[in-house]
């Protein structure tokens, strides 16, 4: 967790653009959009990836969602993508859980 940069922006170690903050989550916009719209969202729990939640994390799971769709809404992100990444085949470089959210253009199919 030493080397966490997700815990070193909760800590404010490392600056970032804020939009939201409270005792339990931060969200800040992606330093390297893949969107015109690109944030995330993040507990300040450190829990290495959505396979590492446990049962005591459902409260903090269901805020993550509840947290990232209205941030959307006040930022004018109408139709947007929700992103998880677990692992790193998976595309997941920072080993804290974090939800991408993502909007502002057509996003192409997974297909």
């Amino acid at each position: 967790m030493d080397n966490c940069i997700f815990c070193k922006i909760i800590k404010k170690e490392i600056p970032s653009k804020k939009l939201y903050e409270d005792d339990e989550m931060i969200a800040f916009w992606d330093i390297n959009p893949q969107a015109p719209h690109h944030f995330l969202v993040v507990p300040k729990k450190h829990v290495a990836s959505v396979a590492a939640l446990e049962e005591a994390d459902d409260k903090l799971a269901g805020k993550i969602l509840r947290l990232g769709a209205r941030l959307a809404k006040e930022n004018n992100v109408g139709d947007f993508r929700v992103v998880f990444n677990n692992g790193p085949l998976a595309g997941q470089e920072v080993f804290h859980m974090h939800m991408h959210i993502l909007g502002g253009r057509r996003l192409g199919s997974f297909a």
